[in-house]
């Protein structure tokens, strides 16, 4: 019973810490990474499509992605879907070859990004220690119909806890390469 608890808070804190990695790659940095556009759909044949469906995306280099559209009549809906994304990009095209260029952060915007990250973090933080509550809980609840001792009760909250701890370790371990890796210029 015990176990079986413990474990399923183990793998549900490890699915908060991929969320959260998840989260922290679509905050944009300097750098052209292709999962920068991971989030853009296109309209295709009447439903959206990820973009990565529809198209090659590669860094050409630091600043620029370019992305290869595998149906030369959805270039300008590849465009479009860009330019009205949330992500302030403005697209180039070039026949079936779109090159998007990536601005150069400001000081200013570094720091916003590192606030919106922090604050990611925190979220991942809030998580793992929702988890450990609902744990906790239901290890009490096994202690109250008397089918666990009070020494395995205890027992199971420092270990739910050593649990919990791992995985805030984890997510200041993203957060602190995430807030590196924006402040580089």
């Amino acid at each position: 019973m015990i176990e079986d608890i413990k474990l399923d808070a183990k793998e549900r804190m490890g699915k908060s810490v991929e969320a959260l990695k998840n989260q922290m790659a679509k905050v944009r940095t300097g750098r052209a990474h292709p999962s920068l556009l991971d989030t853009i759909y296109v309209e295709y044949y009447g439903a959206n499509t990820p973009l990565k469906q529809l198209a090659n995306v590669v860094a050409e280099d630091s600043r620029t992605l370019a992305i290869t559209v595998f149906d030369k009549e959805l270039a300008p809906k590849v465009e479009k879907a860009i330019m009205m994304s949330d992500l302030g990009l403005n697209p180039m095209s070039a026949g079936t070859v779109i090159r998007v260029p990536l601005p150069p952060l400001t000081e200013e915007r570094r720091r916003d990004l590192v606030k919106i990250v922090r604050a990611e973090a925190e979220q991942g933080r809030v998580a793992v220690r929702n988890i450990r509550r609902d744990a906790n809980a239901d290890v009490k609840a096994l202690l109250k119909e008397k089918e666990i001792s009070e020494d395995d009760d205890r027992r199971a909250q420092d270990e739910i806890q050593k649990l919990t701890d791992a995985a805030v370790k984890d997510i200041e371990v993203v957060l602190e390469a995430k807030e590196k890796e924006l402040m580089e210029v």
